[in-house]
């Protein structure tokens, strides 16, 4: 699939045949996609100064998070991989142009689809607010309304950083980002941004590049601060248990399409060598990276707040599709269970739409994911964690091999725990 991506007035080369999608503006007529309006809007209307290359990464983020709705999985010859081709305008096309390799491993990695990025002149550059408000925050720090993110962003400010809170405004989130970050360390200051990525027709569900544009909305706030202006590095911490981050698939079916890539060390360090080489001084951090979620719960520095709210926080991954209840079978919501039973210190209250996932049926025991993190468990207690583990942790991107295999067992552990408590068989 082909996109041609630019703001309203530009016309790419070569368009014809491609999906058109309008940058920072609306379709002009039906057959467009578009994304990023609001989010341009918002970002003036707090009269915030981003980088110029931070601009051109975001309205890469945005062609790209807009092919990933457009472009259905079920189309493509193996009924997964995609091949997708983005012709995208950008105010630095020689710049981009020399980065489109690195962008498209970087992708390839994140969707396990392949990629082609091809860069024009006739993006947008805004012009600087003629009062620009340059935030005194030290750095910025992801808060999606999720307890990964909730417990990170109360360690940094307990920690005596003053953080900056970026959220993308999810359906059925939006008010928890809004109070979480009001009863962090008195009060974080707060950014929500939404890339209303749009195409037309069908849209696909898997979502596997989300994490590119949420990053991307960092960076914006990031190079925006009064410290990033004064020539400092700005530290963006994007707050993830370890577990997760790696995704190990749990067997031999979940290669690629069921674990997601979105906080994975190896994404993260491609997409770094591009922040660098673009001159943005944005240094991305997961401080999380060897802590399992249990041990990210038992030793957040504010077990008070911690017991208080970590109930209200999301973790499932099908949490829209439950009208906002958190489905309590997929693997994250696994993951999440199995850390406030390691944690023991408040009672897991969550209104899960599959509570007992002992229950020996298709929707509970019998259900794709609680059967593979079964699977999983019983092939490392009869081969060892190495075997298990393959070629996870293969990548070069990867230093820490020994603290992430030692985390990763650990993270088994509890959700051992967790099968045990509910009988799963």
């Amino acid at each position: 699939m082909r996109l041609a991506c630019s703001p309203e007035g530009t016309d790419l080369p070569g368009g014809n045949g491609a999906l058109r999608v309008v940058l920072y503006g609306q379709p002009r007529q039906e057959g467009e996609g578009s994304a990023g309006d609001s989010a341009k809007a918002e970002i003036q209307r707090r009269r915030i100064d981003p980088a110029p290359k931070a601009w051109d990464l975001l309205s890469i983020a945005l062609s790209v998070v807009t092919a990933d709705f457009a472009a259905l999985r079920d189309q493509s010859p193996d009924g997964w991989t995609r091949e997708i081709e983005l012709d995208i305008a950008v105010a630095d096309a020689p710049f981009w142009s020399g980065q489109a390799a690195a962008l498209a491993e970087a992708l390839a990695f994140l969707t396990t689809d392949r990629w082609t990025l091809r860069f024009h002149e006739g993006g947008i550059l805004p012009a600087p607010p003629r009062e620009p408000v340059r935030p005194t925050e030290d750095c910025v720090v992801l808060l999606s309304g999720g307890l990964d993110s909730f417990i990170g962003s109360i360690d940094l400010a307990a920690a005596g950083h003053k953080p900056f809170a970026i959220s993308q405004t999810v359906r059925g989130d939006a008010d928890k980002q809004v109070d979480f970050a009001a009863m962090i360390g008195g009060g974080l200051g707060h950014l929500q941004l939404n890339h209303n990525a749009n195409a037309p027709g069908s849209q696909e569900p898997s979502q596997r590049a989300r994490s590119l544009i949420f990053v991307t909305f960092g960076v914006i706030a990031a190079t925006a601060l009064k410290s990033y202006h004064d020539g400092l590095e700005v530290p963006l911490f994007v707050c993830e248990n370890g577990f997760i981050a790696i995704n190990p698939p749990l067997t031999g079916g979940r290669l690629g399409s069921l674990s997601t890539r979105t906080a994975h060390p190896e994404f993260f360090a491609r997409l770094q060598h591009v922040l660098d080489a673009a001159g943005l001084r944005v240094k991305i951090a997961n401080p999380y990276a060897t802590k399992t979620k249990g041990e990210m719960l038992k030793e957040c520095v504010d077990q008070t707040l911690l017991r208080k709210e970590a109930v209200r926080t999301t973790s499932c991954g099908r949490f829209q599709r439950f009208n906002y209840r958190q489905c309590g079978r997929c693997v994250p919501c696994q993951v999440r269970r199995a850390a406030f039973l390691a944690w023991g210190a408040a009672p897991d209250t969550t209104d899960y739409v599959y509570a007992p996932i002992g229950q020996d049926d298709a929707e509970h025991a019998g259900f794709d994911d609680v059967r593979s993190v079964a699977i999983a468990l019983a092939a490392v207690k009869a081969e060892g964690a190495e075997s298990w583990l393959g070629h996870a942790l293969a990548s070069s991107f990867i230093q820490d091999r020994a603290a992430l295999l030692a985390m990763l067992e650990r993270g088994l552990g509890e959700l051992r725990a967790l099968h045990q408590t509910h009988g799963v068989k």
